[in-house]
């Protein structure tokens, strides 16, 4: 049996995405276009990067249809990103996908972008499957969920504040780094001593219950402003310069900690020693590797490629494909929501209240 093409596009953020695959696993073209714009602001401008998915869109569906060398009537299946992200940038991919869906008189799927993360791991890792443990960090979001099949979400914890890639976006931009963050921070950090300052591990504390609301939750408000109060001590006595590489491991040092400390409690909680990474903070090495020597003899760490980590319109595809095979189908109303809820998702029996 023929595998459908689909055809997904990705706007959520900064990055312009589209992508062709046959079937859930076979990439048979895919662009992505990062703005470069937004660097000198240090993050992301809504209205800039809505402006820059208009311009570009086209031009990037029609490299994707170029390198898998098939034509757009060719296509069974068209996908969006419908949330959650920002609101302009998301209504850009949309309208432009319920269009072209409209005018061929095709399916269109919404595709929700962390549940997209998800399925991106798996394209190139067939083995990456429920059940699983997922930690999903990107720039907007810190999930830690428990996926006993695909489309079941059971939420453990999540973030109560910044996300991890905001947290290093914001923290890279204090030291003078670049954008986004998180792999600036990760170059500076290999030259630095991890142990040289004394960052918290915010909402993290060995006498935690399972029961109590912080157990598998995240905060990364306060590391952050830890990291402020040092830099303005330092840049005060005319050290700071010299002891960037030390902020940056030091920093990097205690993200890593609460993640993978949190990632472990549900490992022991639920017995299941997989764990499956998404996201554009997924990308670190030093996570994955910080990981992967904690896991217990059997378990396996999981993780997307570099070009499958970003935020990417092969992943939409994908997951689009999922839903569309459980009925999931978009209407020409659909429409883009920045707080979109988690398909499937519920919280997890013995996660704790949260406040």
């Amino acid at each position: 049996m023929t595998q459908p093409l689909v055809l997904g596009i990705e706007t959520s953020c900064d990055e312009t995405s589209a992508a062709v695959l046959r079937g859930p696993h076979t990439i048979l073209g895919q662009v992505i276009l990062s703005q470069d714009a937004h660097e000198v602001y240090g993050g992301v401008v809504p209205e800039i990067a809505a402006r820059e998915h208009l311009a570009v869109i086209d031009d990037v569906s029609d490299g994707a249809l170029r390198q898998a060398g098939v034509e757009l009537r060719a296509i069974d299946l068209f996908a969006a990103t419908a949330g959650p992200g920002l609101i302009g940038a998301l209504l850009v991919g949309l309208t432009w996908t319920k269009s072209l869906a409209f005018a061929l008189n095709r399916p269109f799927v919404p595709v929700h972008h962390m549940e997209a993360h998800l399925f991106g791991t798996a394209i190139d890792d067939v083995e990456a499957v429920p059940p699983f443990i997922a930690l999903l960090v990107s720039g907007g979001h810190t999930l830690l969920l428990r996926v006993p099949a695909w489309g079941r979400y059971e939420l453990l914890g999540e973030t109560r504040d910044d996300a991890a890639g905001e947290a290093f976006d914001k923290v890279a931009k204090i030291l003078g780094l670049g954008y986004p963050g998180g792999p600036h921070i990760e170059v500076a950090a290999r030259s630095g001593n991890p142990a040289a300052f004394s960052f918290p591990r915010p909402m993290f504390a060995a006498s935690q219950e399972p029961d109590e609301p912080d157990y598998y939750d995240f905060s990364f408000s306060g590391l952050k402003t830890a990291v402020v109060t040092r830099v303005r001590e330092l840049d005060r006595t005319q050290r700071l310069t010299d002891e960037v590489p030390n902020l940056a491991a030091s920093f990097q040092a205690a993200v890593i900690d609460v993640l993978v400390a949190k990632t472990m409690r549900a490992v022991r909680a639920t017995g299941i020693t997989r764990v499956v990474l998404g996201g554009g903070v997924a990308a670190s090495r030093a996570l994955r590797a910080a990981l992967e020597a904690v896991l217990p003899a059997g378990g396996r760490l999981h993780a997307p490629s570099p070009r499958l980590a970003t935020d990417n319109a092969a992943m939409v595809a994908s997951a689009a494909l999922f839903r569309y095979r459980a009925g999931d189908l978009g209407m020409l109303d659909t429409t883009a929501r920045a707080d979109l809820p988690f398909p499937g998702l519920v919280r997890a029996l013995g996660a704790g209240e949260r406040r």
